[in-house]
Formats: C-alpha cells, sequence, structure tokens
C-alpha cells in the first residue's frame, strides 16, 4: 500500500495488553518501521513512548476515540495495518472493522467473540474483498496456535502424500493469568445472548463462522465439553482431559479456515480441544470440576447475565485494563499439541509452544508478528482479501515469524 503515512498503528496502545504489545514491538520491529500508537489520551500515548524509550524512536501518535467513525476512517486512510487491542470487540470493534475494510487497510485484532466475528463476516467480508483488505480476527492465543497447528497439519500431510485429516483433537497444557478485558468480553457474550436468545444457536454452532455453512459436512456432533482419560485422544498420553475454556471459539476458527481453503483439510476432518488435567490421583476430580462449572457456565450464564445479575457480575470481575504483574507473565508457559488420524490411517501430531504468560506476554508476542506480517510480507501471503483467519491471511510468513521469534512450531508422525 504505497503512499500511506504508516507501516502499522496498534490502537489501544496504553492498555494492558496494547503496552505488552507495544513494548515487544519496540524491541522486535525491523528497523525503519514506520510505527504509530493510538489511543483517547494523548498524555498516556506520550508516558508510553517515553518509557519505551529508544526503541520507539521515531513513533508517532494518534489521538482517536473508538466511538468516533470519522476519526477512525481517518486513521485506517494512514496506514497499511491496523492491529487493535481495544475490546470487548463486539462493543467497540465494528466500525474500526468498516473504516478498515473501506479503506483497503489491513486489520488484526485479538478477539475470542465468535458474535463479533460472524458480525465482522456477514457486514463487511464483500467490501473487504472488494478493496483488498485482509481482516484477520483472533490473532492471539486465540486462536494462532489452534489455527496453525491445523494448517501446518494439513500441509505436512500433503507433503508426505499420507492423506487428508479426519479426527483431530488439540490438547492445551498451560500456565496463565487473566486480564479484565477477558473478562469483560465473556460477560458481554453473555449479556448479548440475554438480550437475544437466538444467538445462543449461533455459539452452539461449531460451523457458525462457515463461509458457506450449507456446504459443511454433517459430521454428527462436535461438542466442546470434555472430560475423558487423555489416552482416548492419543494412546501416547496418560492422565484426564477437561473442558478447554478457550474451546468454543477456537474450533470455529480452525473451521472457518479448513472452509476457506476449500476444505483442504478434508471433508471428514473433525475437531476439537480439550484441556490436560494431568495424572496425578486428584487429576479426575479436577477434570470433572471444571467440565462441570464451564458447562454451567455456559447454561447459566446468559441467565445471570440480566439486569442486576449484569451489574454484579461487572462489580465482581477484574477492572478492564488489568492484568497478571510481570512476574507472572515470565512463569507462564503453554504447549498446544494436536494430534490427528489421516484418511490412511497415519497418525500425526503438531506442537505450538512458547515460555510466557500465553493471554498477555506471548500473544503481544503473537499480535505484533501479525501485524508486521500484514505490515512488511505482503509479497509472502496468500492473495485473499476480506474477513479471514490467521492461517489464511498469513499462513507460513506468521509461522516463520513466531519460530525466530522463539516459539516452537513442529510438526510429526505421532510416536516420532
Amino acid at each position: 500500500m504505497s503512499g500511506r503515512e504508516f507501516d502499522l498503528v496498534l490502537f489501544g496502545a496504553t492498555g494492558f495488553v496494547g503496552a505488552l504489545t507495544a513494548e515487544y514491538l519496540a524491541r522486535a520491529a525491523p528497523a525503519g518501521t514506520r510505527i504509530a500508537v493510538a489511543g483517547r489520551s494523548p498524555e498516556k500515548l506520550d508516558v508510553l513512548l517515553r518509557r519505551l524509550g529508544h526503541g520507539a524512536a521515531g513513533w508517532r501518535t494518534i489521538v482517536v476515540d473508538a466511538g468516533s467513525p470519522a476519526a477512525l476512517a481517518a486513521m485506517a486512510g494512514r496506514t497499511t495495518v491496523v492491529v487493535t487491542t481495544v475490546g470487548p470487540y463486539a462493543r467497540y470493534g465494528l466500525p474500526l472493522v468498516e473504516a478498515c475494510a473501506r479503506a483497503g487497510t489491513h486489520y488484526a485484532d485479538l478477539t475470542g467473540e465468535p458474535l463479533f466475528v460472524r458480525d465482522c463476516v456477514d457486514r463487511f467480508d464483500r467490501i473487504a474483498a472488494d478493496s483488498g483488505a485482509r481482516i484477520v480476527n483472533s490473532c492471539g492465543f486465540d486462536s494462532v496456535p489452534s489455527d496453525l497447528n491445523a494448517y501446518l497439519l494439513h500441509r505436512r500431510l500433503a507433503e508426505d502424500g499420507a492423506g487428508r485429516m479426519t479426527d483431530t483433537t488439540l490438547v492445551a497444557a498451560l500456565k496463565g493469568g487473566m486480564s479484565g478485558g477477558t473478562v469483560d468480553s465473556g460477560i458481554t457474550q453473555m449479556a448479548a445472548v440475554a438480550a437475544d436468545p437466538a444467538l445462543a444457536r449461533v455459539v452452539a454452532d461449531p460451523y457458525a463462522l462457515s463461509p458457506d455453512r450449507d456446504r459443511e459436512p454433517d459430521l454428527g456432533a462436535q461438542p466442546d465439553h470434555a472430560l475423558r482419560r487423555a489416552g482416548t485422544v492419543d494412546p501416547g498420553l496418560s492422565g484426564w482431559v477437561t473442558t478447554f475454556i478457550m474451546a468454543s471459539h477456537n474450533t470455529k476458527i480452525v473451521r472457518r479456515s479448513a472452509a476457506l481453503l476449500d476444505w483442504a483439510y478434508g471433508r471428514d476432518f473433525r475437531y476439537r480441544e480439550v484441556m490436560y488435567a494431568g495424572r496425578s490421583p486428584v487429576a479426575p476430580a479436577v477434570a470433572a470440576g471444571v467440565a462441570g462449572a464451564l458447562a454451567a457456565l455456559q447454561a447459566w450464564g446468559p441467565v445471570i447475565a440480566r439486569g442486576p445479575g449484569l451489574r454484579m457480575l461487572r462489580r465482581l470481575a477484574p477492572a478492564p485494563g488489568t492484568g497478571p504483574d510481570e512476574k507472572a507473565r515470565a512463569s507462564g508457559h503453554f504447549t498446544m499439541t494436536t494430534f490427528t488420524r489421516s484418511t490412511t490411517g497415519a497418525r500425526y501430531r503438531a506442537v505450538f509452544a512458547a515460555q510466557g504468560d500465553p493471554g498477555y506476554r506471548s500473544t503481544a508476542v503473537m499480535l505484533g508478528e501479525s501485524g508486521l506480517a500484514l505490515a512488511l510480507d505482503g509479497k509472502r501471503l496468500p492473495g485473499a482479501a476480506g474477513v479471514l483467519t490467521p492461517a489464511t491471511a498469513m499462513a507460513d510468513a506468521l509461522g516463520e515469524r513466531l519460530r525466530a521469534a522463539g516459539f516452537t512450531l513442529t510438526t510429526a508422525p505421532a510416536g516420532a
């Protein structure tokens, strides 16, 4: 996008995850990358740039409010890509998506809100496709590891002539914290379902984000709730697995990727995600407790998120803009292992792992590198435009960037 003033604008840069992403970009962006940080408060933006120091030399600030469509449009027109951490996205995100889609400006966010992604697709996919904008949702822990693992397995099976994917399960093992912004996004979605119960069907539909729901295969139920022995996922595992709180969103993103790639993963591609609960004597009880709590939250959350209940939830939740401290972020880690069986009977696995709190320290890397890929790697990216996923928008370029940033991304025959 020649003629743009900036390569990348980071919107929401003074928020919790926004500041972490700014810190990462100040360390990792190539020399000469034209970056601006954007937000409502000029004072906070100036403080951020002073704190970033030499790494942010030459960066600019843009004062813009998420509630001003004209200001968002002006910002989008100045840059190749907008990276945004301003959520909940269902509340604040659609005007920015529209601005980017109309300006032909690439866009990356951190949403874990399937209702928001569905709105992006319905309202702006065609506009973005016509303008050449890549609108890329879920560029953090939601849902880069899930999406790239499945994509890389598809590529590996094709390279080995081992058929296409069938039953595929991601097992998440992680240590990390939760921010007020993440909780606020969950409460916002529950409130939306409470206000319009028909939205519950969208949240429950495994193919809710499909570009063509009628073309999706009929593979029976693919529930996100789980409570089972780990060995049922892969014979090499022991212990127990349980429901993964992020599965409901991640699985929809992965299935959207499969559909956008013309169902290249396979027409028998069944996908689910679970969380590893360990193999100690108390692991079955832990797994059952997590599964039961999340099932109750899904069933009763929209009921609670009405009137006084919604106000109570917001009072009890951690404040937006807060999150784990530096020590907790440094001690966090995650390993996402995806197991698949192919149409030839071959078994493969993909591993996506990193040190650092998955939702914050590692997410800042994933979001930052997504923005840099969209801004700088144009000739290496797939040619598609529209509302995309990390795998369909950035594919191998993002994987290479994350490996260079110290992440582990591997594929291999299971048992190798």
